[in-house]
């Protein structure tokens, strides 16, 4: 389940998996051969992940639908690469499907990126899903086009900041080196031009790194800090939910096409199924994994009045940079009207 990104929307960086999501994939040479039929998953989940589980559920939906010697296989822990590679592989075919985060998903159709590339844009998950919804369907119209079909939606929770030393406020981070998702340049450029210092990696190096001294902050998802073990090295987290952590699962549309009708339907049952299990557990996962590391020494750093009002110039300052170079324009514009109207509709300041 994606990042904004260091100062941009991690993540975006989720690496979420965190940070953070994952990836499905179907190869069928003869629609007759029950034996050729294959089900393949890429994710750059850990193995028994919640993550995980639902990918599994999916596919022992698809194995009984299909029914023969249908073979359904998952791969964990980003052994089949980063998000944009395994967008790759998609596209080639030696991948059919993928759950992954905004990074990898922006590979396939950039406009997703407004729901993930806006820092602090988003105050709560209701936000999150009114947002979503009322862009589903454009969305998922937009993918189809270019060959892959949406079958759920999730996400892994906020992206928050852990860092070596303690840090407050947007410029304590400036003397840092931040990890950065490889496949965003254009993040990258606006980071260094606000005097930030992004190191481009893949999330298998994000442990080696952050011990090594090759980087001292990660934007990740507590989640995916908790699984990693992150947090032993960068003991110190920022408490602001930058921005959060989006994603969804896709096959391409030959994948889709192939299955029969009465597969199709079972398979989409059960990926919205999946899809709401995510979303609701992603989120008290949130909490629960920032419990569990301060009970094992991590130290939450939450900003006053007045850091708060610098992050939020940051991000002010951000959106017009975000706006037409990582964001499509019109998707932005689209993401800041809907936000505007739910935020009316509850009588909340805009």
């Amino acid at each position: 389940m994606t990042h904004p990104h260091p100062l941009l929307s991690l993540g975006r960086r989720q690496l979420l998996a965190a940070c953070a999501l994952a990836c499905l994939a179907l190869g069928i040479h003869h629609p007759a051969q029950a034996a050729d039929r294959q089900l393949r998953i890429g994710t750059l989940v850990p193995k028994n992940s919640l993550y995980h589980r639902q990918l599994m559920e999916i596919g022992e939906t698809w194995r009984n639908a299909e029914g023969g010697n249908a073979k359904y296989l998952v791969y964990t822990d980003g052994s089949q690469g980063g998000e944009a590679e395994m967008a790759r592989r998609m596209r080639i075919g030696q991948l059919q499907g993928a759950l992954l985060s905004v990074v990898g998903l922006r590979e396939i159709e950039p406009s997703i990126s407004a729901l993930q590339a806006m820092p602090l844009l988003f105050r709560t998950w209701e936000e999150v899903d009114y947002v979503r919804e009322k862009m589903r369907a454009g969305m998922e119209k937009k993918f189809l086009d270019k060959g892959f079909v949406v079958l759920a939606w999730g996400d892994a929770g906020w992206v928050r900041f852990f860092s070596k030393e303690a840090a407050f406020r947007p410029d304590d981070y400036k003397k840092m080196k931040f990890f950065a998702w490889g496949s965003e340049p254009e993040q990258q450029a606006i980071m260094k031009s606000l005097g930030y210092t992004p190191v481009p990696l893949e999330t298998a190096d994000v442990l080696p790194a952050i011990q090594t001294g090759m980087i001292s902050v990660v934007p990740s998802t507590p989640y995916f800090a908790l699984a990693t073990q992150i947090y032993n090295t960068a003991p110190h987290m920022l408490e602001i939910n930058w921005a959060p952590i989006v994603g969804a699962l896709v096959i391409t549309k030959k994948a889709w096409d192939a299955m029969g009708p009465e597969v199709q339907k079972a398979v989409a049952a059960s990926s919205d199924k999946a899809g709401a299990q995510i979303r609701a557990k992603a989120r008290q996962e949130v909490d629960d994994a920032v419990d569990a590391m301060k009970k094992r020494g991590l130290t939450v750093n939450r900003p006053n009045a007045e850091q708060m009002r610098e992050w939020n110039e940051l991000a002010d300052r951000l959106y017009p940079r975000i706006r037409g170079s990582m964001v499509p324009a019109d998707t932005f514009d689209e993401v800041m009207a809907h936000l505007k109207a739910y935020r009316a509709s509850k009588g909340k300041p805009q």
